[in-house]
């Protein structure tokens, strides 16, 4: 059986070569090894979004943020998914999330940059 990780690059090949509904299915298949693969979720978003899925992208999203509360790039892509459907306040809320989640993060790094 193939693992996770495996799945997860036939689907990004997959997707590279626009095959998305082949890539779909590799994601769902790197889920069902392990349902919190935070990787594949992102990716299987967005390739829910190039087949214009919205809804199941903005699902996959919601999922993709509540277990990793703190990905700004789960945050920002679901605002997109969202501005993309012209659920205008639902993307401004989650481009702020990605923002303050954002600050946060240059805040404990301490200016380091």
């Amino acid at each position: 059986m193939a693992g996770k990780e495996e799945l997860y690059d036939e689907g990004l090949d997959l997707a590279f070569d626009e095959d998305y509904a082949g890539a779909i299915a590799k994601y769902l298949a790197a889920l069902e090894v392990d349902p919190g693969y935070t990787d594949a979720l992102h990716a299987l978003a967005m390739a829910h979004a190039e087949t214009g899925d919205l809804d199941a992208a903005i699902e996959t999203g919601k999922k993709l943020c509540e277990i990793a509360p703190d990905d700004i790039l789960a945050h920002t892509s679901l605002s997109t998914f969202y501005m993309n459907k012209d659920m205008i306040p639902e993307a401004e809320a989650e481009s702020a999330k990605a923002r303050m989640l954002d600050w946060k993060q240059q805040l404990k790094g301490g200016g380091n940059s």
